[in-house]
């Protein structure tokens, strides 16, 4: 409290300070919510992919593959971009800048494509014949004035056969040369590997990477950040050396762990009345890591 008897809420970002004024119910609400937590790197790959989409049309354009563990934040970024460039309705047709599409678990050429007619809204046939899937797809894809395709979880080629895979990855670049736009292809390390079986598709994409969160003033900044964001009234001491060091090797070094992490020490905050993300609310927060919810379902199946 301050002297006047109001909250003090300076601890908080603006927005999280209205919030932490309002009943628990709500504020619980809110902090399960996603929220955009920006750091060095996500601004980093952020500022590319605005180059790459404003990159002038030509028959080789440049292309960005980005790579990271699980949960590091990979698809956030993605998604914070497409909200930043959403589609826009005109009378005859929707104009869609940034179309995401999700390769399939096991991907052929037929599959993905159905998978971006799908994403651009169109229907569904139940057969086509591949020369007309391809034609309609490309007619589609100019139609909506698509300028970046964002491939996620491109890990996935490796999934298929031999053959489909060098199939799948000669689509990639003819849909690069055909539509001259950017590609952005977006998965775990196995994306490369993926990649850089085709010398002239590695060539084209620029690695961008996300790697495991250290214990550094990064870490620490991001770790500030968190504590901004969430509306508990009082301070939360998370952005120490030591306090950064126990939560990156309790999440494993990846934000959406962290953020989970956090997320469960918030609640408890709450519910508990303690305010704050400290050693007694991350002890009372139910998060398991990686590895311990591992350990748990391997010990259930024996």
């Amino acid at each position: 409290m301050s002297e006047n008897g109001q909250l003090d809420l300076s601890h908080l970002h603006p927005d999280a300070q209205q919030i932490a004024r309002l009943p628990n119910e709500e504020r619980l609400r809110y902090v399960r919510s996603d929220r955009w937590i920006g750091y060095p790197r996500a601004s980093a790959a952020l500022e590319r992919l605005e180059t790459l989409l404003s990159w002038p049309s030509r028959l080789r354009m440049p292309n960005l593959l980005l790579i990271g563990p699980t949960n590091n934040g990979k698809s956030m970024i993605v998604e914070k971009f497409r909200r930043s460039h959403p589609a826009v309705t005109h009378p005859d047709h929707e104009e869609t800048p940034v179309l995401v599409v999700q390769m399939p678990s096991e991907p052929t050429v037929v599959r993905f494509y159905t998978a971006l007619l799908a994403a651009l809204g169109s229907p569904l046939r139940a057969r086509y014949r591949l020369a007309d899937l391809e034609q309609l797809t490309l007619r589609l894809l100019r139609a909506a004035g698509v300028r970046m395709l964002v491939v996620d979880e491109l890990h996935n080629v490796l999934g298929g056969r031999g053959d489909s895979r060098r199939e799948f990855l000669n689509l990639l670049r003819y849909l690069g040369n055909e539509l001259r736009i950017p590609l952005v292809g977006v998965g775990i390390r196995d994306a490369y590997l993926a990649i850089r079986a085709d010398d002239q598709l590695e060539n084209r994409f620029a690695p961008l990477t996300l790697p495991r969160w250290e214990a550094d003033e990064d870490a620490r900044s991001l770790l500030a950040s968190f504590a901004a964001s969430f509306p508990l009234r009082r301070p939360s001491p998370i952005a120490t050396t030591e306090m950064t060091g126990y939560l990156l090797t309790r999440s494993e070094g990846t934000i959406g762990e962290l953020a989970l992490l956090l997320t469960d020490a918030a609640v408890a905050a709450i519910e508990s009345g303690e305010e704050a993300i400290n050693q007694r609310t991350l002890l009372l927060a139910p998060y398991t890591g990686p590895s311990e919810r591992r350990r748990l379902f391997e010990r259930e199946l024996t």
